[in-house]
């Protein structure tokens, strides 16, 4: 295989055919518990991303050097080590939100998304290809989060983007959007359950898309194989 067809490849896994969230539903505890609104999905879908790209690097870097019985505390370690980078920055510069996703964030840790990823292709390719399957994988999940969060937020609250500026600044605030006025929220869609209903949607919807796109293609046709007749003669 090439090298385009190969990050062709692997952005297609990582973006849809493998997505993290909708075919491999793993780090549902975070996906389904955070993304009440968009801030909450964006901060954590970054910074998931950054561990996965810096971790599937490191990895790959060190492979060779990682003995086969201890590889997986390894992995752990490494994992662990760019999670604190990431609670020290979001520490120092978005404490709000810091302080929102809670402890969703060090448990990034324990996201099987990453520690798989780690595992199955980072530890057996080079760092080329191993970060930029951490690259679309990690965006295969934020984008997951985004769209989960966008949902609940509009639904639950009536807005959109409300309280980017926790993520990106002051100058953020003019980033929020009122959908539409709600007196209350509307709890289905901002408590846990109403993740779970939309995220069963999202796996429906994908399924649905991915079975119109296997029904469009063209079929190979089988070829025939002619049986051959052997007669004996009797005589």
């Amino acid at each position: 295989m090439t090298n385009g067809a190969e990050y062709k490849e692997l952005a297609w896994q990582g973006l849809w055919k493998n997505n993290p969230g909708l075919v491999q539903l793993l780090g549902l505890c975070p996906l389904l518990a955070v993304t009440s609104t968009v801030t909450n999905a964006l901060g954590l879908g970054i910074a998931t991303l950054f561990v996965l790209i810096c971790s599937n690097a490191t990895v790959s870097l060190v492979r060779k050097w990682v003995p086969k019985e201890v590889r997986i505390p390894i992995f752990v370690l490494i994992i662990a080590s760019f999670v604190t980078c990431v609670q020290l920055l979001m520490n120092a510069y978005t404490f709000v939100l810091y302080q929102s996703l809670g402890i969703f964030l060090p448990l990034i840790v324990t996201n099987c998304a990453i520690i798989g990823r780690a595992e199955a292709y980072a530890s057996k390719n080079p760092v080329k290809q191993a970060t930029f399957d951490g690259l679309m994988m990690g965006l295969g999940f934020l984008l997951v989060l985004f769209v989960l969060g966008a949902v609940r937020e509009v639904l639950g609250q009536g807005t959109l983007f409300d309280g980017a500026h926790l993520l990106l600044g002051e100058w953020a605030h003019i980033l929020r959007i009122e959908v539409y006025n709600l007196d209350n929220q509307f709890l289905l869609a901002v408590l846990p359950p109403g993740a779970f209903i939309a995220m069963g949607l999202f796996i429906a919807l994908k399924n649905f898309i991915d079975n119109k796109i296997a029904e469009s293609a063209p079929k190979k046709e089988a070829k025939s194989i002619e049986r051959v007749r052997v007669n004996f003669d009797a005589s």
